[in-house]
């Protein structure tokens, strides 16, 4: 199955939303206590990834063998994920490494798009 993913996060909380087919699926989580307004945006953002990645496996969105469309409005995420540009913070070096994991584990079909800010669907949901 194809889907795509948004991903947001602030310094307080993470979203993401998963489309398919068949399913529209929103979620927001607060950032554990180690990150509560301890990261910034774009490391936060690199946790919704992450989280979400794993959050879709383990409520049987996502599958083995699945295709991920991972929509990203940071030029910089794009960079390092579809490009792999060294990433400078170890903390988004480390969420890289676990995300790799994940797509290598599960077989993932990762696709990267880069998408303006104002397109991302996972943003709204930090305001509500």
């Amino acid at each position: 199955m194809e889907h795509v993913f948004y991903l947001d996060g602030n310094s307080k909380m993470i979203s993401w939303t998963i489309e398919n087919s068949e399913t529209k699926t929103d979620q927001t989580r607060t950032h554990a206590e180690n990150y509560y307004d301890m990261v910034s945006a774009e490391q936060s953002k690199y946790i919704a990834l992450h989280v979400g990645i794993f959050w879709g496996i383990g409520r049987f969105v996502i599958k083995n063998g699945d295709t991920v469309n991972v929509m990203l409005d940071l030029k910089s995420m794009f960079e390092h994920l579809a490009e792999n540009k060294i990433a400078d913070d170890p903390l988004i070096a480390s969420k890289i490494r676990f995300i790799q994991q994940l797509v290598d584990q599960r077989e993932l079909q990762i696709r990267y798009h880069l998408i303006e800010q104002q397109k991302n669907k996972a943003t709204p949901l930090l305001s509500s």
